[in-house]
């Protein structure tokens, strides 16, 4: 039984790494197309960090997708 809710546990996990990639892709594209030029709350050019953003979101969106595989696959979910 306790095999089952840590691998519930694992897919959410899974799912809202997804979730936030998403979120984050979408994101920096905004902030590349809207940011150009301008500072981000200090932090740089609307473009550099929505790069960011951008490398980052979808680099967790893949890695959620492949946890959410693998763990369907190995039967945790």
């Amino acid at each position: 039984m306790m095999a089952k809710k840590q691998g519930i546990g694992l897919a959410v996990v899974a799912f809202a790494l997804y979730i936030i990639g998403g979120v984050s892709t979408f994101g920096g594209l905004i902030l590349m197309g809207t940011m150009r030029g301008e500072n981000v709350m200090g932090w740089g050019d609307g473009t550099g960090i929505g790069s960011l953003f951008l490398a980052a979101g979808l680099c967790l969106s893949i890695v959620g997708v492949l946890l959410m595989r693998l763990f369907r696959n190995r039967g945790f979910a």
